[in-house]
């Protein structure tokens, strides 16, 4: 069985939504995984943010937009007037209690539950598309499976166990319909995954059931060797290691969300990026196979965070580094980069929520210095097949960027320059130039 995940945008009208059809009825018994419609999920977002400020009236009006949007768009997907009449009754339901949530101040908990009406609304209506046009199809409620823990991190154990006592109930189904991103807690209430989620959800259901392969559909045709938004000349990655993937999506490469690889890769389950614009295109397929071929790819990622921690004491002293890193673990915040010397800690973090106390803590040790606004540089290949000479390419080909930090030997897949944001452009272009047309 394989796993196929939709993003918003393969959702994002009635004319995508059935443009679909094909992709999922080529195939045996499929497990389709479904985020929300385009920009639901920033309108909820909006939505929240209005009645945490109290601003009931200007939510209660955001709220009546989307419905509208959702009601427009099942009128264009369905042929009947009972489907539509259908649809349209199902679209009030999700919207009542959206609205329900209006009437008090909202807890965190009641945040999320607003959040995942998004993909509960899509999928049913995706659903109901199918039923319409004959598929035999099945709904199955991600929150009938799909649980993190008290840590936040997925729950293995019930994910298998349930997921798969709830096929039972769907072998006779040719395509299964669920929802990504959203989930239950350790204590039952509605729940997710964080943004990007439904790449993860995929992965977790494709680990659960040992699915033969896992699609990631989008609106391009896969990775690239560097990131198109801003460097004209790039080309597809056709095939990708697990590791070097990881480092990519980590690092800005957006077409993957990073968490979703390492489920895979545990499972050995290949993982292919398609685009549903273009699906007679073989997009990108990634394994736990590695092909020694150098320098692959150059992706960014932006708004990092450098901290310096400056202290005479650290010359010598052992224990000194693990004091350091026990104040980012306290805080539950990774570290992306890190440089030693014989009085400096410099280290890079990309999620700042407690920054504040961060510095606080680590001020107990010497003079902390926070510069903002950086990005870090990322290059990817196969590094342990290059004899020599692989980072002086890498560094000459950026000599007129100031480099403020770089990592190289941590990994073989990786290495990575810290630079000020201004200068990320010019180093992706730079970096184009010079690597890739070594490596053609």
């Amino acid at each position: 069985m394989k796993v196929l995940k939709f993003g918003g945008t393969s959702l994002g009208s009635s004319s995508r939504m059935k443009a679909l059809i094909p992709l999922i009825t080529s195939e045996k018994q499929i497990i389709v995984v479904l985020s929300a419609m385009s920009g639901t999920t920033d309108t909820l977002v909006e939505i929240i943010n209005l009645l945490n400020q109290n601003r009931k009236m200007e939510a209660k009006k955001k709220i009546c937009e989307l419905e509208d949007h959702y009601k427009h768009t099942a009128e264009e997907l369905f042929d009947s007037q009972v489907y539509i009449d259908t649809g349209i009754k199902l679209i009030e339901d999700h919207f009542q209690d959206i609205l329900g949530f209006t009437q008090e101040v909202l807890t965190k908990l009641q945040e999320k539950a607003i959040l995942a009406q998004g993909e509960l609304i899509t999928s049913v209506l995706f659903h109901q598309m199918l039923k319409e046009q004959g598929i035999n199809s099945g709904l199955l409620s991600a929150l009938s499976f799909m649980r993190i823990d008290k840590e936040g991190e997925p729950d293995n154990f019930y994910i298998k166990e349930n997921l798969n006592r709830e096929l039972i109930k769907h072998k006779k189904n040719q395509v299964i319909i669920t929802q990504g991103y959203i989930c239950r807690n350790a204590y039952g209430a509605v729940d997710n995954l964080k943004r990007g989620g439904s790449d993860y959800s995929a992965s977790l259901i494709g680990a659960a059931i040992h699915s033969e392969e896992i699609q990631i559909w989008t609106d391009i045709n896969g990775f690239q060797n560097n990131d198109p938004r801003y460097v004209t000349e790039t080309r597809i990655l056709r095939e990708l290691s697990f590791n070097e993937a990881a480092e990519l999506a980590y690092f800005g490469a957006k077409i993957l969300h990073p968490n979703s690889i390492q489920p895979c890769k545990e499972s050995n389950i290949p993982v292919r990026l398609k685009n549903f614009m273009n699906p007679d295109d073989p997009g990108t397929i990634i394994t736990n196979q590695i092909t020694l071929n150098g320098i692959k790819a150059v992706a960014a990622k932006d708004r990092i965070t450098a901290i310096k921690i400056i202290s005479a004491r650290m010359l010598l002293a052992y224990g000194f580094l693990r004091k350091i890193f026990e104040v980012f673990e306290i805080y539950r915040t990774p570290i992306d980069m890190i440089a030693t010397s014989e009085v400096t800690v410099s280290l890079t973090i990309d999620n700042t929520e407690h920054l504040e106390e961060i510095k606080k803590e680590l001020e107990k040790f010497g003079i902390v210095e926070i510069v903002y606004d950086n990005s870090i540089i990322c290059i990817v290949g196969d590094f342990i097949a290059e004899k020599n000479g692989v980072a002086v390419k890498i560094l000459e080909a950026i000599r007129e960027i100031p480099l403020r930090m770089i990592s190289y030997g941590g990994s073989s897949h990786n290495i990575s320059v810290l630079v000020k944001s201004d200068y990320k452009i010019k180093a992706l272009n730079l970096l184009n130039k010079e690597l890739f047309e070594i490596t053609k």
